[in-house]
């Protein structure tokens, strides 16, 4: 396989914040972090599976959460409205957003006949301190977490399957379950949230959105300032609403 690129960073069911950015913290931190770096490095993609005649692969791990969105999917105008916010809606939205980006990417590569596929994943419940913004479930994850819920290890396995498998060769624009095809929601297949989904991307998602000058640049396709919007990532990353790894 000559190159692929695992979107993994989350939270879950936070507060409703703002990042640094100003859009809200579970869709930057699931979604659009993921969305930018993806977006940096598939020109590269594209050169390295065109040279070495391999396949490319983009995995997003995503969450059978994504099937508990809001009622309309993508709040599209309202994504950072902390009226009517759901921390857990709110995090189905930015796991809705991770498979409709694979899904999207999927079409566009195959209809220029590039060699790098795009899947999403559900990794299953996994023992960590996702749920450390709720901290009655958090206490329960941890005092029962490791006997009913997935270890690290195990909670990898479906990501390293996509990721790496020789089974899943020439499989894009599919979702993933314990190492296995599974279905998504019907959400996740509605073509018409699927357009305007895309949308959101190619322009700047309108001020309603509170999408900074910078990100919407980067939306709007000016890659003169791609150093800079490398540098925002990093923001994300390095804040003091610290990522894990789910």
């Amino acid at each position: 396989m000559s190159l692929f690129t695992r979107n993994n960073a989350g939270v879950m069911a936070t507060p409703f914040m703002l990042s640094k950015d100003n859009i809200e913290l579970q869709f930057a931190t699931n979604h659009v972090g993921h969305f930018l770096l993806t977006n940096l490095m598939l020109e590269t993609m594209k050169r390295t599976a065109l040279e070495s005649k391999q396949e490319g692969r983009i995995v997003n791990v995503s969450s059978r959460r994504h099937k508990f969105s809001y009622p309309e999917g993508i709040r599209f105008d309202k994504i950072n409205d902390q009226s009517g916010y759901n921390s857990l809606s709110a995090y189905g939205q930015s796991k809705l957003a991770n498979v409709l980006h694979a899904n999207e990417l999927a079409g566009r590569l195959k209809e220029e006949k590039v060699e790098i596929t795009a899947n999403s994943l559900h990794p299953g419940a996994i023992a960590t301190n996702l749920f450390r913004h709720h901290s009655f479930v958090n206490g329960l994850v941890a005092a029962l977490g490791k006997h009913v819920m997935k270890n690290v290890e195990q909670g990898a396995a479906t990501t390293c399957y996509v990721a790496l498998h020789p089974d899943v060769k020439g499989m894009t624009g599919k979702y993933y379950a314990d190492c296995n095809l599974a279905e998504t929601s019907l959400q996740a297949n509605d073509q018409e949230l699927a357009k305007k989904f895309v949308g959101l991307h190619l322009c700047p998602v309108t001020m309603k959105t509170g999408i900074t000058s910078l990100t919407a640049l980067f939306f709007c396709g000016d890659r003169s300032m791609l150093g800079l919007v490398w540098k925002a990532l990093r923001n994300y990353w390095s804040s003091k609403n610290k990522i894990i790894m789910e």
